[in-house]
């Protein structure tokens, strides 16, 4: 007679449960997530084939006209210019923003720290409409500090692409210290003692170890700057209008009709545009946060 171990049976029973948790679950997890799958299908599906049609169609026959049309002439020029201001606004805030993280991280007052990430969590939301008047009313050419300060008198203004990049730095420095704050901390003190104790100078330790370490969160931080000021359209409306030539204020002239009727269509393939860039900007940016979570663990 052939006796059965009745661990080993129960060992196969686990062995063949497993596939079927693991199925059951999986189906648990679509069917919670399905919800959102459609929302995310229709709220976003949708105007993405539309924009599609929109801007491959002329009088409606297939046509790369306006997408041709966006590259050329004032448009081009708008594209070139919004791509400049985001990069400047990219850089420059990652510079200071990560100079004022290291201040915050380093400083012995926790309460510092609370009230400077508060307050970058606060302001790094904050713009539109409400920052543009915020600062006409502060350095426009009526603005307290340009009459207290007689700014006037030196030439400055508020109004062309120096003064716009200002205005978005208010919110990307403060955007760029939460992003590089957590990075920040996953700098470890043994680390540094390691360097000391083996000789090594501030520089060096920035150099071959801090630096590295935190080069994907800045960098991925670089384009998320970029990106945000890429995108952003009402303080630019408010503030400079058709001063400062950008990609957005030209989406919003063709699909009003400011300048010619008509030009839906060119506003579509507008759009398009932006997207092929945000799209090259979050593939750059996902890989880099992924690398960089591993030091907040």
């Amino acid at each position: 007679m052939t006796t059965i171990d009745p661990g080993t049976a129960t060992a196969g029973r686990t062995r063949a449960a497993r596939p079927a948790r693991g199925r059951t679950a999986g189906r648990r997890a679509w069917t919670a997530a399905l919800p959102l799958l459609v929302f995310v299908g229709v709220a976003f599906g949708i105007p993405a084939i539309a924009m599609l049609i929109g801007a491959f169609t002329v009088d409606g026959s297939p046509s790369t006209e306006n997408l041709t049309e966006t590259l050329t002439g004032p448009y081009l020029h708008a594209l070139r210019s919004s791509v400049e201001l985001s990069a400047v606004v990219a850089v420059a805030g990652a510079v200071l923003g990560t100079f004022v993280a290291q201040a915050v991280v380093t400083s012995r007052f926790t309460a510092l720290r609370e009230v400077v990430l508060t307050a970058s969590g606060v302001l790094a939301n904050f713009g539109g409409v409400p920052l543009a008047f915020a600062w006409i009313a502060t350095l426009g050419n009526s603005g307290v500090l340009t009459r207290v300060l007689g700014l006037d008198s030196i030439g400055w203004s508020l109004y062309n692409f120096w003064g716009l990049a200002l205005v978005y730095l208010y919110f990307s420095i403060p955007l760029m210290v939460l992003v590089v704050v957590p990075a920040l901390d996953g700098l470890r003190p043994n680390w540094r003692e390691a360097a000391q104790n083996s000789g090594a100078t501030t520089w060096q330790y920035w150099r071959h170890v801090g630096i590295p370490v935190l080069a994907p969160a800045l960098l991925g931080g670089v384009v998320l700057l970029f990106g945000g000021a890429f995108a952003a359209y009402a303080t630019a409306a408010a503030m400079v209008g058709t001063v400062v030539p950008l990609i957005t204020l030209q989406i919003a002239d063709a699909l009003g009709g400011n300048v010619l009727v008509g030009h839906e269509g060119i506003a579509l393939a507008l759009s398009l545009d932006m997207i092929v860039v945000a799209g090259l900007v979050m593939a750059i940016y996902l890989p880099m946060q992924r690398r960089s979570s591993r030091w907040l663990q």
